[in-house]
């Protein structure tokens, strides 16, 4: 496999995965847009070699197709599978590498080594003004690391075995920042580095971090893998590179012998600065909000090193490859996590924090006369309390009874639940609680509710194939459009506010049931354009599950509370935007304008077609 990202790069060119940008390009907003519109084709990496303001090359798109990285580990694919397998003690198959030899694995390219006595390639000292300084979208803070490996280690325990290897983003300039001195790393307390710093805040002295950008696909792989206990990303980028992970340290610092670029540095406990705003993925900007400071003792490249970069958005973007890619490497680990779950899918086009379908098994109904969810809110508990699903705001989930499911299939996979879930006994609410730092429906950063809509049995409805008669002509509510069956979307006035919306709610409600039941479409959504989030259902899971908040945006028609349990007989999902989120990402036509120079003929992407 790859010694370093220039291999890969050779390699991704020489079998057609890879195309050269030889015209001058601007990391403002260029390098972005031009990535952003070959992974909307399904293009190639792109190689800029000609990036203005810096002398380093840039390189992005590498994970922009599952066949495309599968091509990059094609030698090791199998091994690090049947090492993820082997969940229970992952380290097996590397302290007993001859008993486990049908995984194909040898210890000794697994476990990173430290080269003593010899000094990393990466000694050519440079400033940060110096690196591609890449501006992904228009109201961004400022530039930023998209795939960086950030590392730590253990202040009570140091060592590289102790280690964390993640990926947080890292703002280079703008703001408050120093240039030169000072970076900013977003990432949450939680986190493997958060761990770190809450250590050594209390032992009153600075983390120590390294910030590795390039070298093998594998390192960057490494740094989003989801692991078992007892196997560290640093082992992991071993696997799959096929190749130990080498280090060295220098100043006390920890430094890849491989990577293109390492930023050294100091984060001291309470050092924060604002840090943002940043075009997320869920399409969407993440405000300005205080974060560590990395106070900055060195930056090294080494020669010729090329940057390693992706952008997002709303998806899909080049991350959505990577779960694909993560997903198809790791298995169904949920399984083994939680018993009785079958699936649980993070619905990308939501987000993927703010959406989960999920099937369990149901062994309880069997002595009930009554099918209906019982061990399927058990495991729902179990599922948000689990790791990063654990920032859900919505929760699906149902079990397979006398069909099989999948929940890939979206519509297929709703229809199921709403033709089964009684709107009376099957909503389940969690409030004041805690979201996706990055979901700005909630009351506040961090803050919001979760919902719970577990539905089994025998199917109690059929469900509207087009909008009921009783959904139309409603005075202030234009343009009712079927979404998919059983789900209606009515355009309303601008949101105000949730005085505003408790009257205006109050009304239609009122007015929907004065019509009449509408039992066969069980779920209506409020929404700013009717038109948009009817036109697919990528537009459906976007618009409804980022802009709304459970316990402030879910309402009913003939709504009420019984022990404290709230039912309804059709839910309405208020999803236009309110006043408190974050706007979201548009491109700049301008620069859209600029960017298709480089797609004529005879420019360097004129061949794509695009």
């Amino acid at each position: 496999m790859y010694r370093n990202l220039e291999e890969c790069i050779i390699d991704l060119e020489k079998n057609g995965h890879l195309v050269r940008i030889k015209e001058e390009v601007d990391p403002y907003l260029e390098m972005a847009a031009i990535h952003l519109k070959v992974y909307e084709a399904g293009g190639p990496a792109l190689l800029f070699e000609n990036v203005k303001g810096s002398k380093f090359r840039a390189v992005s798109n590498l994970f922009g197709t599952l066949e495309r990285s599968k091509f990059m580990f094609r030698d090791t694919w199998t091994s690090v599978q049947n090492v993820m397998a082997l969940r229970d003690d992952p380290m097996k198959a590397l302290k007993q590498p001859f008993s486990n030899i049908g995984s194909g694995l040898a210890a000794v390219k697994a476990l990173p080594i430290k080269k003593i006595g010899k000094m990393p390639v990466t000694l050519q000292e440079i400033q940060i003004s110096d690196l591609p300084l890449i501006q992904h979208w228009p109201m961004d803070g400022g530039a930023f690391v998209t795939l960086p490996q950030v590392y730590s280690e253990d202040p009570d325990k140091p060592g590289i075995m102790n280690s964390n290897l993640g990926m947080y983003r890292i703002q280079l300039n703008g703001n408050d920042y120093e240039m030169n001195k000072e970076v900013g790393l977003h990432y949450q307390i939680h986190r493997g580095i958060g761990i770190h710093q809450d250590k050594a805040n209390k032992l009153g002295v600075p983390l120590k971090v390294s910030i590795f950008i390039g070298g093998p696909p594998a390192h960057t792989l490494a740094a989003v893998m989801p692991l078992p206990e007892g196997l560290s990303e640093m082992t992991v980028a071993g696997l799959l590179a096929g190749r130990n992970f080498r280090y060295n340290y220098i100043d006390g610092y920890c430094i890849s012998s491989d990577a293109d670029f390492v930023i050294t540095g100091e984060i001291y406990p309470e050092d924060t600065k604002p840090e943002g705003p940043f075009g997320d993925h869920l399409g969407y900007y993440s405000l300005t909000h205080p974060f560590p400071v990395m106070k900055v003792h060195k930056v090294y490249a080494k020669p010729n090193a090329i940057w390693p970069f992706t952008v997002v958005g709303r998806p899909p973007q080049e991350d959505t490859s990577f779960g694909e890619l993560i997903h198809e490497l790791t298995g169904d680990a949920i399984k083994n996590e939680i018993p009785g779950v079958k699936e649980v899918h993070a619905v990308d086009a939501a987000g993927v924090h703010p959406l989960l379908f999920a099937i369990g098994s149901e062994r309880y109904t069997p002595y009930q006369q009554v099918k209906q969810p019982t061990e399927l809110l058990t495991l729902a508990n179990r599922i948000l309390g689990t790791g990063q699903l654990s920032l859900a705001k919505y929760l699906f989930i149902t079990a397979e009874d006398k069909q099989p499911l999948d929940s890939h299939h979206i519509v297929e996979f709703l229809s199921y639940i709403l033709e089964r879930i009684d709107l009376r006994r099957d909503i389940h609410f969690h409030t004041n609680t805690t979201i996706d730092t990055l979901d700005y429906s909630g009351t506040g950063i961090n803050s919001g509710s979760k919902v719970v809509f577990a539905a089994y049995g025998d199917q109690i409805r059929e469900l509207c194939h087009e909008v009921p008669n009783g959904l139309k002509g409603i005075r202030g509510y234009d343009h009712a459009h079927l979404v998919m069956p059983g789900v209606v979307s009515m355009q309303a006035s601008k949101f105000i506010d949730y005085a505003s919306t408790q009257v205006e709610l109050k009304e239609l409600t009122n007015a929907i049931q004065a019509n009449g039941p509408i039992s066969s479409c069980p779920m209506i959504i409020l929404s700013d354009d009717s038109s948009f989030i009817s036109s697919s259902i990528q537009n459906f899971l976007w618009v409804t599950f980022t802009r709304s908040n459970p316990s402030h945006d879910i309402y009913g028609v003939n709504s009420s509370y019984e022990n404290k349990h709230w039912s309804c007989d059709n839910v309405i999902i208020d999803a236009r935007i309110k006043p408190h989120q974050a706007p979201p990402l548009v491109v700049d036509p301008t620069v859209e304008s600029k960017i298709e120079r480089l797609f004529a003929k005879g420019a360097s992407l004129g061949v794509l077609q695009i």
